[in-house]
């Protein structure tokens, strides 16, 4: 009984994965299917209640005469007798007799579909009990009938309408044309329908990478449309919100920086001497800290995208490591490009490549392409890693992984944060893993 249970709770599943998974599949699904549905079933009805019921009367009649002329002959065989029956059958029965000095056939000619074929041969068996053949298919507009007689073969020749409904077909062409012209009006019209929803998931991703979308309008039905108005409503108040977080930072920025700026000053003015040196290092701290924070809260700044040559952007990146002390190896196919914010995608790679080089010796950075489109970043070091269960802790901000890795003296746990919001900023994302060096490897994903 469980086992008869679970079989029924796992058919819904494996007929959904047959199912279309698009909006337009579906909804061509919801109104196709049951057309078609009805279609058959009208089809179905006519073929079994009025054709083959009309096909059946029309062969029990052809084969009542066929059987009475045979009769007529076989009881005087003689060539007056036959010509008479020819007249006759040829002027009240519309059908052609002649006797032929040779044996049936003996291979059939069935028509390709048997119902045409049985009701006449089921009708002529009952009725004659000769050894007969019969041909629906060599003359499109009569059948042929033979039947062993007296002296020869019986040939019958007999209009196609008088053996069965011939003209059934017209009704389920027309039946079929029906339901094309109106499968093609409703993939019309659904077709429309979604592509208005395309046209606001497209905004919607694109307002998500921070590309401006100001063409977008509203179409479609009434509930797409709504739907399109609160999004619009939603990317006006999001961008109010980004504009005065950047007014905010830009103020805060200023009044940071300009008592960090005078204490500085006053430091270099000051008295060399080991508690000046380290109220400086604590002032270079507190400036870096200050520094990851800002970056952290200002995100994406409102940069546009441009297509950028992605080897350039991190030659770029591992002069500012080298510069700071870090050894780095550059592997990217200079043709290799993406749209991208090149600012904040240099600060995400500055910030990997700098994790590395705090934590190991050897650094490699490679572009590729990506298996799925677009394209791929590898950062690689030959540090001591992360263990696998603290990757996705590593990108919590203020995360500092001591255990994992050599203690972060400078900063705070941002870098990674910073990364992973620019890569989802862009569509992507950031993911760790092992590195071939033996350390850990950082791979930046970004959409063609």
């Amino acid at each position: 009984m469980n086992r008869l249970i679970r079989r029924l709770t796992l058919w819904p599943r494996r007929i959904k994965r047959w199912l279309p998974h698009s909006l337009f599949g579906r909804s061509l699904l919801i109104i196709v299917l049951p057309v078609a549905l009805m279609q058959a079933a009208v089809t179905w009805a006519f073929v079994d209640a009025h054709w083959r019921t009309v096909s059946a009367q029309l062969a029990e009649s052809l084969a009542g005469d066929v059987a009475w002329d045979v009769s007529l002959y076989e009881n005087n065989p003689t060539p007056q007798n036959l010509a008479s029956i020819a007249e006759r059958a040829e002027r009240t029965q519309s059908i052609s007799i002649v006797l032929q000095d040779r044996a049936l056939p003996t291979s059939p000619r069935d028509s390709i579909i048997p119902t045409f074929d049985e009701p006449l041969r089921r009708a002529l068996e009952q009725r004659l009990p000769n050894p007969l053949w019969i041909d629906t298919t060599r003359y499109p507009a009569y059948v042929d009938i033979r039947v062993q007689s007296t002296g020869g073969v019986l040939r019958v020749i007999a209009p196609r309408d008088r053996a069965f409904a011939a003209h059934g077909h017209v009704f389920i062409a027309w039946l079929t044309g029906a339901t094309l012209i109106l499968t093609t009006v409703a993939i019309l019209f659904i077709k429309n329908q979604v592509r208005a929803i395309e046209r606001l998931a497209e905004a919607a991703d694109a307002f998500g990478r921070g590309v401006d979308v100001p063409r977008f309008k509203p179409h479609g039905a009434r509930e797409v449309r709504q739907a399109a108005a609160a999004f619009i409503a939603m990317q006006e108040r999001i961008q109010r919100h980004i504009d005065q977080r950047t007014a905010l930072l830009a103020s805060v920025s200023h009044d940071l920086r300009t008592p960090l700026t005078r204490l500085k000053l006053e430091l270099a003015l000051a008295k060399p001497g080991r508690q000046i040196d380290a109220m400086k290092r604590d002032l270079d701290e507190m400036e870096h800290m200050v520094d990851e924070y800002l970056a952290f809260a200002r995100g994406q700044g409102g940069e546009a995208v441009e297509v950028v040559g992605l080897r350039r952007l991190i030659e770029e990146v591992s002069e500012g490591a080298e510069r700071a002390g870090a050894s780095v190896q550059v592997a990217a196919d200079p043709a290799l490009s993406a749209s991208v914010r090149p600012n904040a995608l240099k600060r995400a790679l500055s910030n990997l490549v700098m994790n590395a080089a705090v934590h190991g010796e050897r650094i490699q950075v490679a572009a590729r392409a990506g298996p799925g489109g677009g394209v791929e970043i590898l950062v690689d070091d030959d540090g001591p890693g992360i263990h696998p269960d603290s990757y996705e802790e590593a990108f919590k901000p203020f995360s500092r992984l001591d255990e994992a890795r050599n203690q972060n003296l400078k900063g705070v746990g941002l870098g990674l944060a910073i990364a992973r919001d620019v890569a989802r900023g862009h569509g992507g994302d950031v993911t760790l893993g092992k590195s071939p060096l033996g350390g850990l490897r950082a791979v930046v994903r970004l959409p063609g």
